[in-house]
């Protein structure tokens, strides 16, 4: 009896999570019509001609642009969770190592890395590498600082409980650490994926001719502004997408926090 009721309630929670989509989805468009009716201009077109074009460019080269674009925002991510969580726990169980390094780290990262956007362009290309090299270069803050906050945090107890079992510094910092600190980088992950996907806008607003905001851009610069909103609809299911991702991730390894529900 209790399984069949926890059943019923998971399947009531998936159907409601789907309805709060549809609902939130229907929501903007309606104040997307709205807008566009008060404003009356071209360069604001109604959401039925956007999503109109949005399907008619699937079959002229979109999904191949957003292909790019997914590629180099999931390579940047992965590449910034690589080096920033086992830095971030480094410094968050050293503290002499932290008191050197954070300095550094306080200093440059309120500057705006996206000012070196010119620099990385003659260096690594007008291709992937530039674009990837940015945007990891910009997340990798978020993900450090993050993780060394959520690693200071771990319950010291907890640490002498393991070590009282005999666990080793590798048994310690993967179960212990990295386990207890995968909520807190998720949920920096989550607001990274928003800062990637802009910086990925203006990353691929300049020489180049594959991705999402060159897309955009190109569409902008024709006068095509329903092509333009084509691109800007693929750009928010992009991130939708991965947005999705990250949930799923979270639920199938950190199973432990929504059982605390």
């Amino acid at each position: 009896m209790h399984k069949n009721n926890s059943n019923t309630k998971e399947i009531t929670n998936k159907i409601f999570n789907s309805l709060s989509y549809v609902i939130a989805a229907a929501v903007l468009l309606a104040i997307w019509w709205v807008l566009s009716a008060l404003i009356d201009r071209p360069v604001l077109p109604p959401p039925g001609a956007a999503l109109l074009e949005f399907y008619a460019q699937l079959q002229m080269g979109l999904l191949h642009h957003g292909w790019v674009s997914f590629y180099r925002i999931g390579a940047s991510l992965l590449l910034a969770l690589a080096i920033g969580i086992p830095l971030g726990i480094l410094l968050g169980t050293h503290k002499k190592l932290d008191s050197f390094v954070a300095p550094m780290v306080y200093l440059t990262y309120p500057i705006p890395k996206v000012v070196f956007l010119p620099v990385i362009l003659i260096l690594l290309g007008f291709g992937d590498s530039s674009k990837i090299f940015l945007i990891t270069f910009i997340v990798f803050y978020q993900i450090l600082v993050t993780t060394r906050d959520a690693a200071r945090g771990i319950d010291p107890g907890l640490i002498m409980s393991v070590k009282s079992l005999g666990a080793g510094n590798w048994h310690l910092y993967y179960h212990v650490y990295f386990q207890g600190c995968l909520p807190e980088i998720l949920t920096s992950l989550r607001i990274a994926l928003g800062t990637a996907i802009a910086v990925l806008f203006i990353a691929e607003a300049y020489a180049t001719q594959q991705g999402l905001g060159f897309f955009i851009m190109e569409s902008m610069g024709r006068f095509n502004y329903p092509r333009m909103f084509a691109g800007i609809i693929g750009m928010a299911l992009l991130g939708l997408i991965m947005y999705i991702m990250i949930d799923l991730f979270e639920k199938v390894f950190c199973r432990w926090k929504h059982l605390k529900k």
